[in-house]
């Protein structure tokens, strides 16, 4: 059998995406979809997602928590860094102030970001301390006005 490292990435990216969907996380791949869940009322936690080591150890299991968090956002949502590239472009477009991250959370109300978790404050940190930044932001952003 013949090593082959685009199906070795491919599969590795599938794992990743499927890891989102079994979360609850809805998969926004085009520009449409971004803008028409962006521009929603309420708030939407947006999880970009990547194939480094970081967002699978620590990022993707603190987003899966999250959707247990009593104090949560209307909606849960996730790009793919590197891959839906037209709707990761889309997304940060919306995350004015912020550099491109990825992995990342940006916490999105009636079509403004919030805040957001970045890279730097979830490589090399446990996926509790960013559940726990997570949880502080859901509390100050998703309560019922």
């Amino acid at each position: 059998m013949q090593f082959n490292q685009f199906n070795m990435f491919n599969d590795v990216v599938n794992i990743a995406r499927q890891e989102m969907v079994e979360a609850g996380y809805e998969q926004l791949q085009t520009t449409e979809e971004v803008d028409a869940v962006l521009n929603k009322e309420g708030t939407t936690l947006v999880m970009i997602n990547s194939v480094c080591g970081c967002a699978g150890g620590i990022a993707r299991p603190a987003a899966a928590y999250m959707k247990n968090y009593e104090t949560k956002p209307d909606r849960f949502v996730t790009v793919f860094a590197g891959q839906d590239k037209e709707a990761t472009a889309k997304a940060r477009e919306y995350f004015t102030g912020y550099a491109p991250s990825s992995p990342s959370f940006a916490l999105v109300k009636d079509g403004k970001i919030m805040t957001m978790v970045e890279r730097f404050e979830i490589e090399g940190h446990e996926p509790i301390q960013v559940v726990q930044k997570l949880e502080k932001a859901f509390d100050e952003y998703c309560k019922a006005d």
